[in-house]
């Protein structure tokens, strides 16, 4: 049996002499590589798209946390180049794979990217590289979906290249914590896998936390964000209840975070949006099947939070009853696209969602988001619309205005001084002291 001898990528890594390669430039890829260029690493991107590889030409962020200064900086000094090309992945040491890993329309893992990346690398893999898959999915997809791809050309996993897992961490927004200063949990293939992965992060990233196989990595991820997912199902469920009640959810929450043990505040909204926590459940759901599992508490939370957006719906509803109006016909201002707040991150968004639903039941639709000026058809979503201007003096031609996002930069006191009726999906609207008669939380 042939032994890899890892001790040389180890020493390229260590003098930072090793090419990396990210796949999939995008809210995971691209501050992934400018975290390894930044570090002194030679970078490649690899993506399909055109418009990004366009931009990182140019120095140009698409990501709106993400500054174009620091961008511009490393490819204008050659550190960080893009390209479609992915013959070129013979030159590179050490590839991670950050695709997207959506569900199908019957909630089905969607592995197709991942299957894609891995036959477009499979013809140009070399003896003595790394792969790491960064993508979020379900335990055993590295070595039962991507090593058989890799594994085409005759070279083995653990024998002739390293191969790993590392989820990502991204939280979009967050400024406290960034690409580098998230600990990076690494799993590999085999022992020496592990131990040239770790290696890489950590000679970019503050921290490591190493465990002992790609699954316990991969299921690690799930178990952050399911964790995540049941919590906010729960507090969902709760707001759906304090509403029949006629309690704010809102200084409930508030009420209860003033524990100072036992309790972390979640809270509730119009529905989960981003890659993860929508997604993440379903992934494990599915898996489990294999091992005659039913995981009933992880898919009722799921179920709960799916069901978000038909409850917006709903109390925008009961909001224009009050008003003596019907949905069929109102014209509706939703403010805020992307699925949290202050960032352009448009991935399953619940917005989305509460806009089709209000289309299809005759609403006459506009939307304002500061950061998201198009919305295209895709994912479900079947429209074309532009972001309208946000004109307090305008706001009162609408019969309804929904806040699906709460953006920091929007005057909501003024949005509630001049619009006739208001639906709150996230207590934007809490310190605000006047026209509290127009407000309807959902």
């Amino acid at each position: 049996m042939r032994v890899m001898v890892g001790s040389p990528l180890l020493e390229r890594i260590r003098r930072r002499e090793a090419k990396v390669g990210v796949v999939g430039l995008g809210y995971v890829g691209l501050p992934l590589g400018m975290a390894f260029a930044e570090a002194g690493f030679p970078v490649v991107g690899l993506d399909v798209d055109k418009r990004k590889l366009d931009k990182i030409e140019k120095g140009e962020s698409y990501i709106k946390h993400i500054p174009s200064a620091p961008l511009a900086e490393l490819t204008k000094a050659g550190k960080l180049k893009a390209t479609g090309d992915f013959s070129r992945s013979k030159e590179l040491d050490c590839i991670i794979i950050c695709v997207p890993t959506p569900l199908t329309a019957s909630r089905e893992p969607d592995m197709s990217y991942i299957i894609q990346t891995g036959e477009s690398l499979a013809p140009h893999v070399r003896r003595g590289q790394l792969f790491i898959l960064e993508s979020t999915t379900y335990p055993g997809t590295t070595e039962e979906v991507l090593k058989p791809i890799l594994e085409k050309n005759g070279l083995k996993a653990g024998v002739d290249f390293h191969l790993a897992f590392s989820p990502e961490r991204e939280d979009p927004g967050n400024k406290n914590f960034n690409t580098k200063t998230i600990p990076k949990i690494v799993g590999g293939y085999s022992p020496e896998c592990s131990e040239v992965a770790a290696a890489l992060y950590g000679s970019a990233l503050k921290e490591v936390v190493p465990v002992s196989s790609t699954r316990v990595a991969e299921l690690a991820k799930l178990l952050e964000n399911i964790y995540r997912c049941v919590n906010i199902a729960m507090v969902n469920e709760m707001k759906m209840l304090c509403d029949r009640m006629n309690v704010d959810v809102w200084e409930v929450i508030q009420a209860a975070s003033t524990k100072p043990f036992g309790f972390q505040p979640f809270y509730p909204g119009p529905g989960l949006g981003g890659h993860c926590i929508p997604i993440d459940p379903f992934y494990l759901t599915w898996k489990a099947r294999e091992y005659e599992f039913h995981t009933k508490f992880i898919e009722l939370a799921g179920e709960v939070n799916w069901q978000m957006p038909y409850y917006v719906v709903q109390r925008t509803m009961e909001a224009l009853n009050k008003a003596k109006k019907t949905l069929n016909g109102a014209k509706v201002l939703c403010l805020g696209a992307a699925y949290k707040k202050d960032i352009d991150d448009m991935r399953e968004s619940p917005s989305l969602r509460i806009m089709t639903l209000l289309a299809e039941k005759g609403a006459e639709l506009c939307y304002h988001d500061p950061y998201v000026p198009e919305l295209h058809k895709g994912h479900g979503f079947n429209m074309e619309m532009k972001s309208v201007p946000l004109e307090p003096e305008k706001l009162g031609e609408y019969d309804a205005v929904l806040i699906l996002t709460d953006h920091t930069n929007i005057d909501y006191a003024a949005v509630v001084a001049n619009a006739t009726c208001v639906i709150d999906t996230r207590n934007a609207t809490k310190g605000v002291p006047q026209g509290r008669e127009k407000v309807t939380k959902a």
